[in-house]
């Protein structure tokens, strides 16, 4: 068989796998006690396991948007970067705080 030709197979399975992939996504379930962020309510405040306290501010198709209130569990020289608005990921596991 001829270098190009294994060389299309190659390619060709490997296309095949990548399509089934993203046909056959694996279903990812939260942590006990914890829910995705994409699952909060705007405007509800949030706990992460490092400590950091955040209210949800927006949810788009990709991110969320959070504003930090609290991030002790940081150094007092790094607290500043860690405060404010941030972007997490949808599926960042969170503590829902209050009701």
């Amino acid at each position: 068989m001829k270098a190009k030709t294994k060389l299309k197979k190659k390619i060709e399975m490997a296309q095949n796998l990548a399509k089934a992939a993203l046909i056959d996504k694996p279903i990812s379930k939260p942590s006990e006690g914890r829910k995705y962020l994409k699952d909060i309510n705007i405007g509800e405040l949030v706990e992460l396991n490092k400590g950091n306290q955040a209210i949800l501010i927006k949810k788009t198709n990709s991110i969320c948007i959070v504003l930090v209130t609290k991030a002790d569990n940081h150094p007092e020289e790094d607290r500043s970067y860690y405060l404010g608005k941030q972007r997490w990921a949808l599926e960042t596991e969170v503590k829902h705080i209050g009701d």
